[in-house]
């Protein structure tokens, strides 16, 4: 199986990166079944957070025996080194392991530098040994350029798909230059791209980009698994990339999340692109009860902005949620035929 190096860290990982945010959805007897089709068909560079509640278990109950094979990557929010030694304490109970191949700091509100109290205790935790490699990720361009001018990271994870436009590429160019590994988030648009080969083959193209895939149930890891390694873009799958970015743009909400909690209780993260959703995958499941409840919620915004100020990507979400809603009730209604 083909492999990548990552950067300065000169891991040499499988090319195909395993998500492990979406397993924390799944029983304990599917998640397991899963990581061990993907370890026995040599997938060895997994990423996890301490964020993403029983992943991490997940993984330390499937590796405990081959940990040596594998390279295990996590993620602490902690913004004080308190924080910060108890997530790494946790992280490493609950991976059943001594160590972490790569530690990152996990879409925090600044970079941490050095001479900072965060950038001490990661070299802290490298020279104790507990960790063998730092990394940083973020969705905002201007802390991955601040990550990358700091000299002290050896990746960065960063939202990057066929939907990027030319910041990314750019950061992209700089982590090679730098010797950066960069590692991609969201290869499949937050959940709304459907074309899992175009993807693959667009990372393909990029000889320093480890995607990891969010792989929730096996058809999935299977349809990954089937591609082959050298499948690059070509003539019938540039339509279907052409048309994705005439569809989504690019003010659209990838779901991350990190808009909420709403003090309105509003489930941003769906309803923010519920126009997106229903003319993406099957309509009739999002015109339920309980989704016109969620939907009816958005009325329910009082335009504090909290949520903008949260936003990676600076979106107005009060507008988006007001024109998602409006769009929703037209299908609902029947006005609109998609």
């Amino acid at each position: 199986m083909d492999n990548l190096r990552l950067g300065k860290t000169n891991l040499e990982v499988n090319k195909i990166g395993f998500g492990a945010l979406p397993i924390q959805r799944r029983n304990i007897e599917d998640s397991l079944a899963i990581l061990n089709m993907a370890y026995e068909s040599g997938i060895d560079f997994y990423d996890t957070a301490r964020f993403y509640t029983d992943s991490e278990e997940k993984l330390g109950r499937a590796f405990e025996n081959v940990r040596s094979e594998i390279y295990l990557a996590s993620k602490t929010a902690a913004e004080t080194p308190e924080d910060f030694w108890n997530d790494l304490e946790t992280s490493l109970k609950e991976l059943r392991t001594d160590y972490l191949d790569l530690y990152q700091h996990h879409n925090i509100s600044f970079c941490p530098k050095e001479g900072d109290e965060m950038a001490k205790a990661m070299a802290e935790a490298k020279e104790e040994g507990l960790i063998k490699h730092i990394g940083i990720t973020t969705h905002k361009v201007t802390i991955a350029n601040e990550a990358l001018d700091s000299g002290l990271y050896e990746t960065l994870q960063y939202p990057f798909s066929y939907l990027s436009g030319e910041e990314e590429l750019k950061l992209i160019e700089r982590c090679k230059q730098l010797d950066v590994g960069f590692i991609a988030m969201k290869a499949m648009g937050g959940g709304l791209l459907k074309n899992a080969k175009a993807s693959f083959a667009y990372m393909n193209q990029f000889d320093n980009v480890l995607p990891i895939w969010g792989i929730q149930h096996m058809s999935e890891l299977g349809e990954f698994l089937s591609f082959p390694y050298d499948l690059l873009v070509d003539d019938s799958l540039k339509p279907v990339i052409e048309k994705d970015k005439k569809e989504l743009g690019e003010n659209f909400c990838r779901g991350c999340g990190y808009c909420m909690p709403c003090p309105e209780e509003i489930n941003i993260s769906l309803c923010a692109r519920m126009s997106l959703w229903i003319r993406r995958f099957p309509t009739e499941p999002n015109m339920d009860e309980r989704t016109q409840e969620i939907m009816q919620k958005t009325k329910d915004c009082i335009e504090c902005y909290a949520c903008v100020d949260n936003c990676p990507y600076e979106l107005d979400i009060p507008e988006l949620l007001k024109e998602n809603y409006e769009d929703y009730m037209n299908v609902l209604e029947g006005r609109t035929k998609i």
